[in-house]
């Protein structure tokens, strides 16, 4: 998302502390002993991966990125999944956004690949990407945006994050435990925007790497498939946060 500048005294601290690091706890933790779990992360090298890289302590790191992976490649998929626990896919063609009007098939592709192959290199969880802009938040239409409401995306982006879900649930109902988030607006240097929607789906570092944690960890339902949202507790949000992993944000844009 375009994010404007911000004073200084608005900028979140951008190292992790040791108690945002994201540590192996419950639920998918359950039965691996003293075995270093393996998590793939796709796109490791955008915004999102580069905020929860140096925070995944206790877990063994692949980076699945070009040049060393090719996420269109269902093959090159599958070998770095091998012997993996569990994925967290960011990968995306950011020609493809909220404001380009286009729509970029590699990122179709990309997600098919990596729910395809999780199924059959026998990981666990997929941890997903989604977007804010699955359905339309701006400008502001009362009661807050809910997770199980219809989706109404915003632009060709948007529809292609609901695609991302709507394969998720695909996945999860052939086995694969799946979490999708729908990502609000991180941004590499943690500042909270002024105003605005920006302001309004501000997620900072500090709470994207928990909420990291909580996706990779928690126990989910019986049908494997979790949606929500990933936003600060910012004042004037547009979105409500319940969720069922057990997320809560620290932080938040004041008034």
């Amino acid at each position: 998302m375009a994010l404007a500048a911000v004073a200084p005294a608005e900028r979140a601290s951008t190292a992790p502390r040791t108690a945002d690091r994201i540590t192996p706890a419950s639920g998918l933790a359950h039965g691996y002993g003293t075995r270093v779990r393996a998590v793939v992360v796709t796109g490791m090298k955008g915004v999102i991966g580069r905020v929860i890289s140096g925070a995944l302590a206790g877990w063994e790191t692949r980076c699945a990125d070009l040049p060393d992976c090719d996420v269109r490649d269902y093959d090159q998929v599958l070998a770095m999944l091998d012997g993996a626990d569990a994925v967290i896919h960011l990968a995306w063609d950011t020609t493809e956004n909220f404001l380009s009007g286009r729509l970029e098939p590699d990122n179709q592709q990309m997600t098919h690949n990596v729910y395809t192959a999780a199924r059959a290199a026998g990981v666990t969880r997929v941890v997903a990407a989604s977007s804010v802009h699955a359905d339309r938040f701006w400008p502001p239409r009362g009661a807050l945006r809910r997770i199980d409401d219809q989706p109404v995306p915003d632009s060709p982006y948007g529809a292609s994050k609901v695609f991302v879900e709507a394969l998720g649930r695909y996945a999860a109902d052939l086995g694969t435990e799946v979490v999708c988030i729908r990502f609000g607006g991180v941004n590499p240097t943690d500042a909270i925007p002024e105003s605005g929607p920006e302001r309004a789906v501000w997620l900072s570092h500090r709470d994207c790497r928990a909420l990291i944690g909580r996706a990779l960890d928690a126990p989910l339902p019986p049908h494997p498939y979790v949606a929500l949202y990933g936003i600060s507790d910012n004042s004037g949000r547009l979105h409500d946060l319940d969720n069922p992993i057990g997320w809560r944000p620290k932080d938040g844009a004041p008034a």
